[in-house]
């Protein structure tokens, strides 16, 4: 995970940012700060014209800025709280799902919210290797109506909107820090079937976002992303918080000039994508990404070790020169890549069984199997066998399903058919993370 951002580096922020919000401001906040019964950390989106993709990060309160929700008449409160499967991929145990919650949409404006929903989840897999591995995802929009159409903060800090999430810019006087009362996205989140990632979508163009990438000790997922759902670049916001949540990747970027984060002295950081090792050392100790030195990355450029990274300019080396973890608007590089595909699998199991495996298969039974299909643009799928007792019938690989019949079982003693399905994409090399490739489904059959 991101490690924590030090208090000099935090306070550092603060100062710049709340001077730039005094400059721009035109009135003050219209509603005080609420009672900080608890916060948490949030990632700021680096800013709306610079290359960063991130500013670091600041603590935030837990339960938001918003004033009390008024009561929604009684249409909008039929619809408040209705659960649509977006993306139908499979069953949740064997799928990563994502939700996306809206705020800022009133009754009436409910179908934008579900026309943004797809859009953003375009966005997010049209980005490798979301493309590739898109039907491993289901997607659950949540409707929260809103009595007002919009967020607090939009156009203006001075600008406050009743909504369903308590959404606003301008948290901790950082105009693009977008932040939720997340017990309130909470509340949503648990209406879903299952959740592996949150989305939350502010109704509005402007620019901004945040990333929670705690994980939720009672719902489960790895964190919540939220993005305006009218802008060009939150979605590329979203993305990068993913890196995180789902990828467990570092921040790439750095501070120049910040005190404390010149130069890394500590020990060797637990994150596949930085390191305290320069390329011929990396080489050397054939250490963290080092299967993927020399070889040009989606990103531009080759992989290598380039100085500068985990917030300090120098001490610590990141694999490319600008991925996403970096610079917004670019793919992630071949180390990011191959985190985030072992992130996928994690959360997703490459077999659903179709036939129960709680009952004995019979001659008359088949055995079938859903496996999901790859959209990566070199056509590759993954590899279907099958064994019986553990011996490999290479005449139905391939094959999805499998009649007991075709087994000629000699004998009347139980045996056990196995369907597995294996990812051996050229973008796994860590044999740690290709391990973690293969999913499996069993029988137990006889004549």
């Amino acid at each position: 995970m991101t490690p924590a951002v030090r208090p000099a580096l935090r306070a550092a922020l603060a100062v710049l940012c709340a001077s730039a919000a005094l400059l721009t401001a035109t009135a003050p906040v219209a509603a005080a700060d609420p009672p900080r019964r608890s916060a948490v950390e949030v990632e700021i989106p680096g800013p709306e014209h610079g290359g960063e993709a991130g500013s670091g990060h600041v603590r935030v309160p837990a339960t938001g800025a918003a004033k009390a929700a008024a009561r929604l008449s009684g249409a909008a409160r039929e619809a408040d709280g209705q659960v649509t499967k977006m993306i139908d991929n499979g069953p949740t145990a064997d799928r990563l799902d994502v939700v996306v919650i809206g705020d800022g949409y009133t009754a009436d404006q409910l179908g934008q919210f579900h026309a943004d929903a797809r859009a953003k989840w375009a966005e997010v897999t049209a980005v490798e290797p979301y493309t590739t591995y898109r039907d491993l995802f289901n997607v659950w929009t949540v409707d929260a109506v809103s009595a007002q159409s919009g967020v607090s903060g939009d156009p203006g800090p001075d600008s406050v909107r009743d909504t369903a999430l308590g959404s606003y810019f301008w948290c901790e006087s950082i105009e693009r820090l977008l932040c939720v009362d997340q017990p309130k996205v909470d509340a949503y989140v648990a209406k879903a079937p299952a959740a592996d990632l949150v989305i939350v979508l502010a109704n509005s163009a402007k620019y901004g976002g945040a990333g929670y990438n705690e994980p939720s000790p009672t719902l489960g997922y790895e964190g919540i992303s939220t993005a305006s759902a009218g802008h060009p670049k939150s979605g590329q916001v979203a993305i990068h918080e993913t890196g995180h949540s789902l990828g467990k990747l570092a921040d790439e970027y750095f501070y120049p000039g910040v005190p404390d984060y010149e130069k890394y002295t500590g020990p060797e950081p637990a994150d596949s994508n930085t390191s305290t090792l320069d390329a011929d050392r990396m080489a050397a100790q054939r250490a963290k990404w080092y299967r993927w030195l020399g070889e040009p990355s989606p990103d531009g450029g080759t992989v290598g070790a380039y100085e500068g990274g985990g917030y300090y300019v120098t001490g610590l080396y990141r694999p490319t020169d600008n991925s996403i973890m970096r610079v917004l608007g670019k793919p992630f590089n071949l180390p990011g890549v191959e985190a985030m595909i072992g992130g996928f699998h994690r959360h997703a199991n490459l077999v659903t069984p179709l036939t129960p495996t709680d009952r004995v298969l019979r001659l008359r039974h088949t055995a079938k199997a859903a496996v999901p299909r790859l959209a990566g643009a070199d056509g590759r799928q993954l590899v279907v066998r099958w064994y019986l007792d553990g011996r490999e019938l290479k005449r139905f690989e391939g094959r999805r399903e499998v009649r007991v019949a075709d087994l000629w079982l000699l004998d009347l003693r139980a045996h056990r058919l196995t369907v597995t399905a294996e990812d051996r994409t050229p973008a796994v090399r860590d044999p740690a993370v290709a391990r973690t490739l293969t999913s499996e489904a069993a029988w137990t059959v006889r004549l």
